[in-house]
């Protein structure tokens, strides 16, 4: 028994390298020799050539798949939620619930998968993930409208389905690749983030549209979300935590999982970017719900459309928001990644201080949608296509900074820990909340075509001020990145000597 240096016991492993299992380990002992494998039938030779696909490159694309799917699921119900509201016959504040609900059983799953991704097999929990969510949506799809505490209850256990995937799947791609290349590929993965919100709102509106019923909407997804999950299983690998970062030898001490939790918390650059992560996720969780409502409702002040009384309403805001959203979740991660690698030329500290320059500038734009939308709607959607593509800057950085700052053998926990706190403290009250606030100022004059518009809008002018925050705690991060960084590179050397060198410090 030893302990490092943030006062957590490591416990040794055996010199022999152990292969982790759901159901067990198995030693190197147990596999078979070369002799063995000398003969090769014609079986042995397609198995050989489906082995080399599982490249590092083609796992990250596989998962860069899969969490797109992800969010286009996640977002689907937004692309159609004006045909729930009128489905159902719910109010905003209730329809605000189905996000709520989704992003709160997501969160207090995500510590749960943490904790299993940290030490069992990686892509057995992502793929059984991905088969649990898809089935749940495809069967929402089939209930009544006299059952809408089903339809809520069931965007729950899509929560739960999708926290597996959204906790683990990172560090696998950060366990395949290292330096600029994890910088690339997490930017790929990450850009799934927008673009599949975005592809949420056109394949709900277009799905609904082709079949004139908006249930349909809820039958597409299951079917690639299965696909994904059998492409996880037979191509991605299961690489060896940490074993990029050290590449000479295996990383031989694991702690605890209360030890885990003790060391990020003090780990200052990991707090203050989950707080900054937190605030996006309220941005984005409450925009993704409400922005589409919000221009319609501006069309209709400005008399260039009619409100929806019956099914199916129009979707043409859905799609145009949809696009947007994919557009510029492509350039935001684009422009982030190439702006990080040239600042890091200038700054070391640059990956939290890019994150603090967009957020801080994305919200005076996102400010001025509520400003121009009453007279141009061409106005808002130039705002919206500037405010998001600077919010999107920061999600592969962001995800970039935790593996910078977290051991390897920690970084499942610390992003399933990061997910919780964004969800609990953003968007898992956010949509909710932004509802309740308009529900409230439509109180005053209930009939009001204008107060409708009017007062979501102010409630979603709380979304910019939060932003800020977010920019604020993005300039705290980047105090401490440096000393973070170093002390996580100190403890990772630490851990990959065998047992018998490591020091007992008191």
């Amino acid at each position: 028994m030893c302990v490092e240096s943030d006062g957590c016991e490591l416990e040794a492993c055996s010199s022999s390298d152990e292969v982790r299992t759901l159901s067990g380990s198995m030693s190197e002992a147990l596999k078979p020799s070369a002799r063995e494998l000398g003969a090769c039938s014609v079986g042995q030779k397609c198995g050989s050539a489906l082995m080399r696909l599982r490249s590092p490159t083609a796992a990250a694309g596989i998962l860069s798949f899969g969490n797109v799917l992800n969010y286009m699921d996640r977002y689907t119900v937004a692309g159609v939620l004006l045909d729930i509201q009128r489905h159902f016959d719910v109010s905003d504040s209730g329809a605000g619930l189905l996000q709520t609900v989704f992003i709160c059983s997501f969160m207090v799953a995500a510590p749960i998968f943490g904790y299993l991704g940290d030490r069992f097999n990686r892509k057995v929990i992502l793929s059984c993930g991905i088969f649990f969510w898809s089935a749940v949506t495809l069967l929402s799809s089939f209930i009544s409208k006299e059952y809408y505490w089903l339809f809520v209850l069931s965007r729950g256990l899509v929560g739960i389905g999708e926290s597996s995937y959204s906790s683990i799947s990172p560090t696998i791609i950060g366990d395949l690749f290292t330096s600029n290349s994890r910088t690339m590929m997490l930017s790929v993965f990450y850009l799934a983030i927008p673009l599949g919100s975005g592809l949420g709102y056109i394949l709900g509106s277009s799905a609904k549209d082709a079949a004139g019923d908006w249930h349909w909407a809820l039958r597409v997804s299951p079917l690639l979300g299965m696909t994904a999950g059998a492409l996880i299983l037979v191509f991605v690998p299961e690489p060896k935590r940490g074993s990029v970062d050290q590449p000479s030898s295996r990383i031989k001490t694991r702690t605890s999982w209360l030890c885990d939790m003790k060391a990020l918390g003090k780990n200052r650059s990991y707090m203050f970017s989950s707080l900054a992560t937190a605030a996006v996720s309220f941005a984005t969780g409450a925009f993704g719900i409400w922005i589409p409502q919000y221009l319609v409702r501006a069309q209709v002040v400005q008399k260039t459309a009619e409100s929806c009384t019956d099914q199916p309403c129009s979707s043409r805001d859905s799609l145009i928001f949809g696009a947007i959203t994919c557009v510029t979740g492509l350039l935001g991660v684009l422009i982030g990644a190439a702006t990080t690698r040239f600042c890091r030329q200038k700054t070391e500290r640059a990956d939290p201080l890019v994150c603090a320059v967009s957020m801080l500038g994305s919200a005076i734009f996102i400010c001025l949608i509520f400003v121009v939308a009453k007279k141009s709607i061409i106005g808002a959607y130039v705002c919206i296509f500037i405010g998001e593509t600077l919010l999107f800057l920061n999600w592969a950085i962001t995800a970039d900074i935790l593996m910078y700052v977290v051991i390897p053998t920690r970084r499942a926990t610390a992003v399933a820990f990061q997910g919780f706190t964004s969800h609990l403290l953003g968007d898992a009250g956010s949509p909710y909340l932004i509802g309740l606030i308009s529900d409230a100022l439509q109180k005053s004059y209930a009939t009001s075509v204008l107060w409708q518009f009017l007062s979501l809008g102010y409630a979603l002018m709380l979304c910019p001020f939060v932003i800020v925050l977010g920019g604020m705690f993005f300039l705290a991060t980047a105090l401490f990145f440096l000393d973070d960084r170093d002390k996580a590179e100190q403890q990772t050397n630490l851990r990959s000597l065998p047992p018998s060198t490591v020091k007992v410090t008191k």
